[in-house]
């Protein structure tokens, strides 16, 4: 039986003084998290060229900055350790070259904080969850969590219009028996819609964005020409902000079900590791990629065929599949205007399905010479 862990994010709904009292943490996390950087930047920079000496450096610890700063006593010294841990993850990523050197964090990054459960201070009950320093705050719990699975931590958030949620990360074991490969589907990513399958079938992405890009225009103007800071200004902000929340859970539902679709019907998903980033960057493709959520789509895709035993297979982004006959296996040249993919052996089909044909057989190929 190994160990597994499983997410759940719910809305909050804390009273004028929780909610001041959660803002407050957001506040000193930051504060804590941008001071020890300082220290540690300046330290590095000491350093950075005997790595040996900067890895005996003795860092302060949360703690040592409630005497000079009293308030960080009023917040869970727990979320403040975690501001700790997440700058020794961030720091640790950049001396392997996984990542760049850590950033100071600002009022305008997600606005978020994580507690541990520690002798029962965490506690779901009905329709409320009793959280450190907050004590019961109102929770509209969507779905169940299992009653075997234990609570690790939690983390508090606030969206840009205001709105409070908390991701309820569990514990549990369970026994993921590697399932036989039966049934295979390749994707081939789709700047239009997602992506279109192997069995020539289209996802079919509503667009969320593009639908409300006119309204939210719109509101962006009113908001440019209200006075900064003004009562005003804050609501007609939290309007905007408002469209911009709807669109992204718009998204991030429609991706959960077609990945739940794909996962219930195959038993490996073939797809290509691409370079998101980098086609997001090129030529008027900056919407389209960043418009179907790609990324959180895979990723979705991943957890999801994992707790089932199932495979997510990523095959080289160099890989042919868009030049190649799904039919003889011959290359030619396709412009990304040329729609049909149309072969000298008589095969006539849709660039995007011959492509998503050509990724499935690689899956394949790369499954059976593991």
């Amino acid at each position: 039986m190994a160990k597994q862990n499983k997410a759940y994010k719910f809305r909050l709904y804390p009273t004028d003084e929780q909610a001041l009292v959660i803002r407050k943490t957001f506040g000193c996390v930051r504060f804590v998290y941008n001071k020890m950087l300082a220290e540690r930047k300046e330290t590095y920079e000491t350093l950075k060229d005997d790595k040996e000496a900067w890895k005996k450096v003795k860092h302060p610890a949360p703690a040592n900055y409630k005497k000079e700063y009293e308030w960080l006593k009023e917040v869970d010294s727990l979320a403040l350790a975690n501001a700790q841990l997440n700058l020794d993850k961030a720091y640790k990523a950049f001396f392997k070259g996984h990542a760049r050197f850590p950033k100071f964090k600002s009022k305008r990054h997600k606005q978020s904080y994580t507690t541990n459960v520690v002798n029962g201070n965490i506690q779901l009950l009905d329709g409320h969850i009793k959280l450190p320093k907050l004590k019961m705050v109102k929770i509209k719990q969507h779905r169940a969590i299992p009653s075997e699975y234990t609570i690790k931590s939690c983390t508090l958030s606030m969206t840009s219009s205001g709105k409070y949620y908390i991701s309820i990360l569990t514990e549990y074991e369970k026994e993921i028996k590697r399932k036989e490969i039966e049934k295979v589907v390749g994707l081939d990513f789709s700047m239009d819609g997602l992506f279109v399958d192997s069995e020539g079938e289209k996802a079919n992405y509503p667009k969320f964005y593009r639908q409300i890009l006119n309204k939210l225009a719109k509101e962006q103007r009113k908001l440019s020409r209200k006075k900064k800071g003004s009562a005003n200004w804050n609501k007609q902000r939290i309007r905007v902000a408002n469209i911009q929340e709807k669109v992204a859970n718009q998204r991030k539902n429609f991706l959960h079900h077609k990945s739940k679709e794909l996962v219930s019907n195959f038993d490996a998903v073939v797809i290509e590791d691409l370079d998101m980033k980098g086609m997001s960057q090129a030529l008027k493709f900056g919407k389209s990629v960043a418009e179907n959520g790609w990324g959180m789509f895979t990723s979705f895709l991943q957890y999801k065929l994992k707790e089932q035993g199932k495979q997510l297979i990523k095959i080289d982004k160099w890989f042919p599949s868009t030049k190649t006959c799904s039919s003889c296996g011959n290359t030619q040249p396709m412009p990304i205007e040329i729609r049909t993919y149309a072969c000298s052996c008589g095969l006539n089909l849709d660039r995007d399905y011959n492509s998503a044909l050509n990724i499935k057989k690689e899956g394949i190929r790369l499954l059976a010479s593991a």
